[in-house]
């Protein structure tokens, strides 16, 4: 088992976001958390990566506890967050951009090969890499801040809405992307507004309700399942 999350309770300040939160990841998956707005999927990310401490519960990688571990320690074990909203620095250029993601030991060691790896998977960024990232189109600062990401070599690679804000068309492609980068040997936990997309390349998915896993299954099981039809679809 790569990721396990165990009886995870958070939140901020005395306002409980996250009831019991219990779900796992094998390495080479592509595991969607679903739910509306306000569910928990940014706080269980923030949970994972280390941003927030949980009350109680555990969280697994590789099998080590990494419950109370420092965000940056969790970046050199192989966990990488693509943030919502993209959080680039918009007045450095694309390769300044990536080179600053460049701050582990591995990371600078690998930097040459991981951005000839990047620029080869978004060839847009090679043609840009000297232009400012808030001149960037918004599916252009997307698949930067995907490939920021990657520099660190992650296994586990979190996705948190990237196709937020996009046009249609984008959020195919920005989702294809993730099918891409499974194929390239990283695991991928998929927070994803487009529900019917994200079902579409999933191994697996997760439904979360109030801080609540409340369904489970394959991404076609729950692509037919009536209630979620209902609920997120529209069907």
């Amino acid at each position: 088992m790569l990721l396990e999350i165990n009886k995870i309770n958070a939140g901020y300040g005395e306002v409980q976001i996250l009831w019991g939160m219990s779900f796992n990841m094998e390495k080479g998956e592509i595991v969607a958390l679903l739910g509306s707005n306000g569910a928990g999927k940014t706080t269980t990310l923030r949970v994972i990566s280390g941003l927030l401490e949980p009350m109680n519960g555990k969280v697994y990688f590789q099998r080590e506890d990494i419950t109370f571990l420092k965000p940056y320690k969790r970046v050199e074990l192989g966990l990488s967050l693509v943030p919502e909203g993209r959080q680039l620095f918009f007045r450095l250029s694309v390769y300044n951009n990536l080179k600053a993601a460049a701050y582990t030991k591995k990371a600078r060691e690998h930097f040459n090969d991981t951005l000839e790896m990047i620029y080869n998977l978004f060839p847009i960024l090679r043609e840009r890499r000297n232009q400012p990232a808030g001149t960037l189109s918004g599916g252009e600062q997307q698949m930067l801040a995907i490939a920021r990401s990657m520099v660190c070599r992650p296994i586990l690679l979190m996705m948190d809405e990237p196709s937020l804000g996009l046009a249609p068309m984008l959020v195919l492609e920005i989702l294809k992307l993730a099918s891409r980068l499974r194929e390239e040997g990283y695991t991928i936990l998929l927070v994803e507004q487009n529900v019917r997309q994200a079902l579409k390349i999933a191994d697996r998915a997760y439904i979360i309700e109030t801080g609540r896993i409340v369904k489970h299954g394959n991404g076609k099981e729950l692509l037919n399942d009536p209630d979620v039809k209902k609920a997120y679809l529209g069907l």
